[in-house]
């Protein structure tokens, strides 16, 4: 039994745990349906995929007794995701919904597992609220004009950490809000710029910075800048999370990660730091001129494990599992053996063992290894792609999402040893019951130069064999990414193949999850081994399937998937239709990018230094060639996607009309480099589902 409010309301008294009867009978219920819910199986629609609910965020309780997640619902209406905060029982039952604003996510258990804290925007913008599991409403512990989020408790309970966009020069929150103030009422909206970084992803610097804050989880006294007058982000606004910000055992010191160098735009040195709780000048403790993050405190306080890059400039390097000694301040290569990238690092609660996901092969599974350089990693949950690892202050259970290409993410526990892995909440059921979906066929097949490449692919939903069927070809982006075996909403495979396709989805050069070589052998060769692969994936197909119409093959991509895509209308003429989704076109003006490193890395220098790479892969250069640049090709861009900036999508668009190729331009003047909001997407699956109609079906 568990006290559960409601937003509004008093408390009720709710039995998690069915009872056996009840059990039973829905047992007997689900047998006599199970022929009428076959019978009336269909193929998967937008309409469908647009009602799931979203699992995000699980974090298992200390005793291990319960999982708190969010869960978000897309809201046509309103145009939004609409999240609240649920928790259900690890021993299974029923998930209880505890918010109802539709303003909340990212839950975070106290110590003692008595309150719940959370992000909610639901009085405006974001700020902490805390929830007693023993009854009564939530209400905000922060109150910032500049919000909060990423919140952390203190291991003793008394404080929570968050995170706060603040002007540097402010020194309290009357500064920070008569200036944001005064910006709204400034008729003059113009952006003044003397350095790198001025914007990113989908949004322009505006002078703050994001800082680590702390304040008592008792209300009792105000919110304290620890960053004070730093002019840089905590974590880094490029590449940071919540799990770059993490608490000492003893609750006195934060350890967090930032970027300090002064171009930010050419730098990808995120060092870690340590800071008093009580105030105080921040420490750097790592030298290494890469990426260091994800630092976690072993429980009794010797060490700090933490994930590191060790190439300057290069995003895609793997992750190793560091570990600093807290006394000798050196750090130690445990996994450099270890050909995969290790994330969500967690601590046993004996010190002895580190958990952590890494991608292998379309999966992400859990893998488990001791604090010593050179021992081995072990799978201890090999199945499914898993994400979001948390583990009980017991050290006897984790909790962890899953998902699939045929079910969304729903949250899982398992026990420490990896054993009796097994799903909890069942957020979906009713909706996937309704569905005819596939599962991937995976394959490997022979690429460019000999590599072994994998792929996976999805036939249509009431597959006939006796038919054919055309073929989309989905390129991913990255371009150091992967096709991995996970839901997704923005590209989904299955909702893809219900439109009648056969659709494939190859993990061509330079993917992830592959070996640190196979992912670098598309750096200053991004459409040579990746082109081959993927074309060489396609006879595969062709040759090996017969139920593959050749004739009628359309390729998708986003990113660098647009890219490839772009590469490919330049290239090939055997697909019937192509689709670029912010695609680079021209790496020249590709420079107008936010984070410059990508650009050099990938390129091997600046388009000064080595303009001949930036000619060589770009497909603006091969535009000429018109007995293969005429397929007809559809471009969709977001407005206000400053990693692939739209003008690139433009200048695609403006070739292919001034070459005489039938083709559509699509831009969303209110999304970025993802289309996001439901109506946004509605409309983006339409276009795609007309266009392949058009050419292809």
């Amino acid at each position: 039994m568990i006290y559960v409010r409601q937003q509004k309301g008093k408390s009720i008294i709710r039995n998690v745990l069915r009872s056996g009867s009840i059990a039973a009978g829905l047992v007997l219920c689900c047998a006599m349906n199970i022929f009428a819910q076959e019978a009336t199986k269909h193929a998967i629609l937008f309409d469908d995929m647009i009602q799931m609910h979203r699992v995000d965020n699980p974090t298992i309780s200390p005793d291990g007794k319960w999982v708190a997640f969010a869960v978000a619902t897309p809201d046509m209406s309103t145009n939004r995701n609409a999240s609240n905060i649920w928790i259900v029982s690890t021993g299974g039952g029923e998930a209880l919904q505890l918010t109802q604003s539709g303003h909340d996510s990212s839950p975070a258990w106290s110590p003692d597992g008595k309150t719940l804290a959370f992000l909610s925007s639901r009085e405006g913008n974001s700020q902490v609220y805390l929830l007693s599991m023993e009854g009564g409403e939530a209400h905000a512990v922060t109150h910032l004009s500049t919000g909060a989020d990423m919140a952390k408790w203190s291991p003793d309970g008394k404080t929570i950490a968050f995170r706060s966009s603040v002007y540097p020069d402010c020194k309290d929150d009357a500064c920070n809000k008569k200036r944001d103030e005064e910006k709204e009422k400034s008729k003059v909206k113009a952006r003044v710029y003397q350095q790198l970084l001025y914007h990113h992803w989908d949004h322009w610097f505006e002078g703050k910075r994001s800082h680590l804050f702390v304040e008592p989880a008792d209300g009792s006294g105000e919110a304290r800048d620890l960053n004070a007058g730093a002019n840089y982000d905590v974590p880094p606004d490029q590449r940071g999370g919540s799990d770059d910000i993490n608490f000492s055992p003893d609750s006195k010191e934060i350890c967090f990660t930032a970027v300090t160098d002064k171009v930010e735009a050419i730098s990808t040195n995120g060092d870690l730091f340590l800071v008093p709780v009580a105030g105080g000048e921040a420490k750097r403790i790592t030298p290494n001129p890469a990426f260091d993050g994800n630092p976690v405190y072993s429980p009794d306080g010797r060490f700090i494990a933490y994930h590191a890059q060790l190439t300057p400039g290069y995003e895609a390097d793997r992750w190793r599992v560091m570990l600093y000694d807290r006394q000798s301040g050196k750090s130690e290569n445990l996994t450099e053996g270890f050909d995969r990238s290790a994330n969500e690092l967690n601590w046993s609660a004996d010190s002895k063992t580190i958990f952590f996901t890494a991608e292998n092969e379309t999966l992400q599974p859990v893998y488990a290894m001791a604090t010593r350089a050179g021992a081995e990693p072990k799978k201890l949950i090999a199945d499914g792609f898993n994400s979001g690892l948390t583990i009980s202050g017991d050290g006897k259970t984790l909790a962890f999402e899953r998902s699939s290409l045929t079910m969304p993410a729903e949250v899982f526990v398992a026990g420490s040893d990896g054993s009796a892995a097994r799903q909890i909440t069942h957020q979906n059921e009713p909706i996937l019951a309704k569905l005819d979906m596939n599962a991937p066929e995976t394959f490997w097949f022979e690429g460019a130069e000999g590599a072994r490449v994998q792929a996976m692919m999805i036939r249509p939903p009431h597959f006939d064999a006796a038919k054919k069927y055309p073929l989309l070809v989905l390129l991913h982006g990255g371009p150091q990414s992967m096709w991995s075996n996970a839901w997704g909403y923005r590209w989904n495979a299955q909702v893809f193949s219900a439109g009648g396709y056969v659709t494939l989805m190859i993990n061509r050069r330079g993917s992830t999850g592959y070996g640190q070589k196979f992912t670098d052998e598309i750096t200053n060769d991004w459409d040579g081994k990746a082109y081959v692969d993927v074309m060489k994936g396609v006879d595969t197909v062709l040759a090996k399937y017969k139920v593959v119409d050749g004739t009628r093959m359309a390729a998708a991509g986003g990113s660098y998937g647009g890219y490839m895509a772009d590469w490919i209308a330049t290239h090939s003429g055997r697909f019937k239709a192509i689709i670029s989704h912010a695609g680079v076109w021209d790496n020249f003006s590709m420079y107008a990018t936010e984070e410059l490193w990508f650009q050099e890395h990938e390129m091997q220098g600046t388009p000064w230094t080595n303009g001949e790479s930036y000619r060589k892969w770009a497909p603006l250069t091969y535009a000429v060639d018109l007995a293969k640049f005429k397929t007809p090709t559809l471009v969709i861009c977001g407005e206000r996607d400053y990693r692939v900036p739209y003008t690139q999508s433009l200048e695609f668009f403006n070739a292919l009309q001034r070459q005489g190729v039938p083709s559509k331009l699509t831009v969303f003047p209110d999304e970025g480099h993802w289309i996001l909001k439901p109506q946004n997407a509605q409309f983006w699956y339409k276009t795609f589902f007309d266009w392949l109609g058009q050419w292809v079906k």
